[in-house]
């Protein structure tokens, strides 16, 4: 990585940094929906002044008052071809509409209202509800505009082609290539190496008694799904699953750099802070698809204060660092199959199969594909994994079996609490920007790594914005990312 560092920084100049807000454009004759397409653009204009929008869930041209996700995107022929389908993938980007509506409303400042007929937040979160709602009409009776809907309700790739355009990609990604290689080899090796005679490691396991085995193994008996075929759990299943598969952790720790916990907002600060007082994992449910099936994918992530440097010049250090860990759970009884993680800038992307699940024999060359480093032992009913990462750098360095020794306990929180986490002074401010990064958290790696097309290389940032590879394409909320990189007999 130091040789490619070096060679690099004497061949590249600066660029600046893409963002890929979707543009909104609202033009219709219908009279209900002519007052609505006004009602968000005075309420986008007050979001956008306040710097509040929310960058999860892409906005659709022509389509105010509905959202959508790289999942939604990839179910829209189901859709196209099914009316039951195309009624829940609608009420699906209503509902990201409504999230992230609510994430936005929440964060204005008081002093934004009245704007227009909405005199505070209550009743702009109402006309706003009403105003997507709206949608559901006239497209249940007009196929033209349900087909332009479908054309329109996708989510572009967290990559910008200008970027590698000049930066000349198709030249410079082969030394970034044989770097990445570089890495996964010193990896690798560093995994053998903790395997061999891992260093002492705090110890730290989910707060509270773990769900009993048979009552989770109980949610997946007759699992309802919608239209689409995506499981369809009540929050406090969603919860109980969390619970019981929620990771312990063995951290190399070092300094206070290694000890993760909460985000807060300090008093006028302009990027969030650890609170490492209070160890926290953030959680999130997601999904990917394999055969026409849907998986549940359970999502964790830490946060640690710091990537501290390791010399003068590490350009991989900076402010805040996070890890995010996904198990992937079988469709019939919600047996682990694989486990994957990244950072929270999308970097250092590996996957964790359990004997369940193989690499692909016809695996591209020449960009990054899957990174496989350890192989999991399937667990049986009430086990969980015990994730290792290692000082500073916070690399995933082994997994294995947890043995069920006690430790230091954390909490988990909901991931979607970090959108609104409350000011000291009152208030709320999301820990992501309108861009999707994380304030604060860039690293000198990005005057560096821009030519593969990444915004702000290094940075956090929010989800669906994780781009995880730097040579080729590859997003971690890709729905196909396990099916096309792996054989699941069992599925097949």
């Amino acid at each position: 990585m130091k040789k490619l560092l070096a060679a690099l920084l004497a061949a590249l100049g600066l660029a600046g940094c893409a963002t890929f807000v979707a543009p909104i454009a609202v033009a219709t004759a219908d009279t209900e929906l002519a007052t609505c397409a006004r009602w968000f653009e005075q309420l986008d204009a007050a979001i956008d002044r306040a710097g509040v929008r929310d960058a999860e869930a892409d906005r659709i041209a022509g389509f105010a008052g509905l959202r959508t996700d790289r999942l939604s995107a990839s179910l829209r022929e189901r859709a196209r071809a099914d009316r039951a389908a195309f009624e829940a993938w609608l009420a699906r980007l209503q509902q990201l509409e409504s999230e992230g509506r609510e994430v936005e409303i929440a964060n204005l400042p008081s002093d934004t209202f009245p704007i227009a007929e909405a005199a505070d937040a209550a009743t702009a979160r109402s006309r706003s509800a009403q105003c997507a709602q709206a949608w559901r009409r006239p497209l249940q009776v007009d196929a033209a505009r349900r087909a332009q809907l479908l054309d329109r309700a996708s989510v572009p790739d967290r990559y910008a082609t200008w970027q590698r355009a000049v930066g000349l990609y198709p030249l410079v990604r082969w030394p970034f290539f044989a770097g990445v290689e570089d890495w996964q080899r010193a990896h690798q090796a560093q995994v053998e190496r903790w395997s061999a005679a891992a260093p002492a490691t705090q110890r730290f396991v989910p707060a509270g008694v773990a769900p009993d085995a048979n009552r989770v193994a109980g949610l997946w008996r007759n699992r309802p799904h919608d239209a689409l075929g995506l499981p369809q759990f009540q929050p406090d299943e969603a919860a109980t699953l969390l619970a019981a598969h929620a990771p312990a952790l063995e951290i190399e720790t070092r300094g206070d750099f290694d000890r993760f916990g909460a985000l807060v907002w300090r008093d006028g600060a302009l990027a969030p802070a650890v609170d490492a007082a209070t160890p926290v994992l953030y959680q999130r449910l997601a999904a990917t698809r394999y055969g026409g099936r849907w998986l549940v994918q359970l999502v964790y992530a830490l946060w640690f204060p710091e990537r501290p440097p390791r010399t003068r010049l590490d350009m991989l250090a900076g402010a805040l660092d996070a890890v995010l860990v996904r198990i992937t759970l079988a469709p019939d009884d919600g047996r682990v199959l694989l486990v994957d993680t990244i950072h929270g800038c999308g970097c250092y992307h590996l996957f964790l199969p359990t004997a369940e699940a193989r690499l692909r024999a016809d695996a591209p060359t020449g960009i990054e594909w899957a990174f496989a480093p350890i192989t999991l032992p399937t667990p049986q009913a009430g086990q969980r994994f015990v994730v290792k990462l290692d000082s500073a750098s916070h690399y995933v360095v082994g997994a294995a079996l947890d043995d069920g020794r006690p430790g230091t306990a954390y909490e988990r929180r909901s991931e979607q609490s970090l959108r609104t986490l409350a000011l000291p002074q009152g208030g709320s401010r999301s820990v992501f920007g309108p861009d999707g990064l994380v304030a604060g958290s860039q690293r000198g790696e990005r005057f560096l790594f821009w030519p593969m097309g990444i915004a702000s290389a290094g940075a956090m940032r929010q989800w669906g914005h994780h781009a995880t590879a730097f040579v080729g394409r590859r997003h971690f909320d890709d729905p196909d990312l396990i099916e096309r990189r792996f054989v699941i007999p069992a599925l097949e």
